[in-house]
């Protein structure tokens, strides 16, 4: 089975969780939310990486996509090197940058895809997202109408 896992600051992580379930409702039973949470250390967060590792079980062949707010950032560093000891780092891919659509795209292409290609598919969706919406000017004719 594949597991879409988030990785972030404050409660990032837990939001775009409560998002997902609004578009992908049963499919988010794969998904799982970790925040390192304003006021906790990372000593903290470590434990309550390696409680969530010991609860979820995860099997041998298990695969895992794993979104982080920030690549390098101390959530993700603590979690990758917890998950790293629990032997499931080579069975994941790991992105960082994440935002909604490609949460969203991971999530409804969990078991359709290979990690690999998730990751592909997650990329480019996040990035087709970040635009500026532009807003038209109505010019005084447009206005009657």
């Amino acid at each position: 089975m594949k597991y879409l896992i988030l990785v972030s600051h404050g409660k990032f992580a837990e939001g775009i969780k409560t998002s997902l379930e609004m578009f992908a409702g049963d499919s988010t039973k794969q998904c799982f939310a970790l925040c390192l949470h304003n006021g906790e250390s990372a000593t903290d967060f470590e434990t309550k990486v390696d409680r969530f590792l010991q609860e979820q079980q995860f099997k041998k062949n298990d695969e895992f996509v794993i979104l982080a707010d920030i690549i390098g950032g101390s959530p993700l560093t603590t979690f990758l090197d917890s998950f790293s000891k629990k032997g499931n780092l080579e069975k994941a891919v790991v992105l960082g940058g994440m935002n909604f659509s490609m949460a969203l795209t991971a999530i409804v292409s969990l078991s359709i895809m290979s990690k690999e290609e998730l990751a592909k598919a997650a990329l480019s969706e996040g990035e087709k997202a970040i635009k500026q919406y532009k807003i038209s000017q109505l010019t005084d004719d447009e206005d009657d109408i």
